[in-house]
């Protein structure tokens, strides 16, 4: 803390409480958001280790995505809801080291953390203020995360010379019609020669797939853009578009 004590001193400043340091950074203040990111290290560690159930180290990625997400709590936190910085920071943390763990395949211990913290919302300090900040908070994340895969998505599209009105104005207009698409996508990337196919020249294998499916080539090729746009998505890191068709895409 000797760092951040120097700033406040040297600033002829009266000893603010944190919630007044997120809001003067807020403000614009970057010097003495890298102040008080590096004075709180040590409770970043402690969260996320916590979280993992082992010693983190700055140098573990999980410390990086703590890090991470005291930054964004400071940005995203809002004192009118009369609620405790440091409360708001540790939910933040915690949620976004848990999404990590799930993403990267090790959730083993994700539902009893999980448990953990929302026993802490109910019972450890947070306020229904509090609680509804971090909702919002997530809600704002989850809503720039799906634009986010959405702009990668239109990008690759772009790269087949696709695009979003394509998809909608040639996509099929029956369940059946669609139903037979997702399949002839999903032969698509399952077959190794196929998939590379598909991403070496940019365009449908229609010629070869005609010979695995048990529909006629003009269908195929009414639905070509559909199929693409499938298979991209199947293969690739899209984890809302994915959602989105979940059930219809087995996966």
């Amino acid at each position: 803390m000797l760092n951040l004590l120097l700033f406040i001193l040297t600033k002829k400043m009266k000893k603010p409480s944190l919630e007044d340091l997120a809001i003067d950074i807020q403000e614009g203040d970057e010097k003495l958001l890298n102040l008080v990111i590096n004075d709180y290290k040590p409770f970043i560690k402690k969260t996320v280790s916590s979280v993992c159930k082992r010693y983190i180290y700055e140098s573990d990625d999980e410390f990086s995505i703590g890090l991470i997400a005291f930054h964004d709590a400071i940005y995203k936190y809002n004192n009118e809801r009369g609620s405790s910085f440091i409360s708001f920071a540790e939910v933040i943390i915690k949620r976004k080291v848990i999404d990590y763990i799930r993403k990267n395949g090790r959730a083993e211990n994700v539902s009893i953390d999980k448990k953990l913290i929302e026993d802490e919302e109910n019972a450890s300090g947070l306020t229904i203020e509090q609680v509804v900040s971090v909702e919002e908070y997530e809600k704002q994340e989850d809503s720039l995360k799906r634009r986010e895969e959405i702009m990668e998505f239109q990008d690759q599209l772009s790269q087949y010379n696709l695009s979003f009105t394509d998809l909608v104005e040639q996509s099929p207009k029956h369940e059946d019609a669609r139903i037979n698409a997702i399949e002839i996508a999903r032969i698509v990337v399952t077959s190794k020669e196929l998939m590379n196919y598909l991403i070496e020249k940019k365009r449908l294998p229609i010629k070869k797939l005609e010979k695995q499916v048990n529909v006629s080539r003009k269908t195929i090729e009414r639905n070509r853009k559909y199929i693409i746009a499938i298979s991209l998505i199947m293969i690739g890191d899209y984890v809302y578009l994915k959602d989105y068709l979940k059930g219809r895409l087995d996966i």
